[in-house]
């Protein structure tokens, strides 16, 4: 069964049960291996893309919830490392195993887009379903506040 959706800004045609985790999709359908499979039971982040600006575990959403939607993955913010989180990330040497950072960023990138200005508790909130085993996360809100600052700037 075909299912379509704008991934990163691309229409895409799926051939895959209506059931398939969109997790599988991306990476085995469609090739991009940016967004993680962490625990498979939408309770670590690291598998998570936005779904029409939104943040959501993409191993526990059906393919078939995101038809005629769109999706972004962490490939959409930079081809580079240009997007201010990316620098940000570097700055503050946030990776350290670096598995659960494009769930990270993909929360962070949800958040920033709706506030400019997040204090901590706001930060820690919107990262509260972001697991990183080796406990950066205080270079995270660090990295997050200073993407903040970049983006008020441009």
């Amino acid at each position: 069964m075909a299912t379509q959706f704008k991934l990163n800004g691309k229409e895409v045609s799926v051939q895959a049960e209506p059931d398939t985790p969109l997790l599988w999709v991306i990476r085995d359908e469609i090739g991009l291996t940016g967004t993680k499979f962490g625990c498979g039971l939408a309770l670590c982040g690291a598998c998570t893309v936005h779904l029409d600006g939104q943040p959501i575990r993409s191993c526990q959403t059906p393919v078939s919830v995101v038809a005629g939607k769109k999706v972004a993955t962490i490939e959409s913010l930079s081809k580079d490392n240009s997007h201010p989180l990316q620098k940000a990330w570097i700055a503050h040497d946030v990776p350290q195993c670096g598995y659960c950072q494009s769930g990270q960023l993909m929360s962070a990138a949800a958040l920033l887009s709706t506030n400019q200005h997040p204090s901590d508790t706001d930060i820690d909130n919107a990262m509260s379903g972001n697991i990183c085993r080796c406990g950066t996360y205080n270079r995270i809100r660090a990295a997050i506040h200073t993407a903040a600052a970049e983006m008020r700037k441009a």
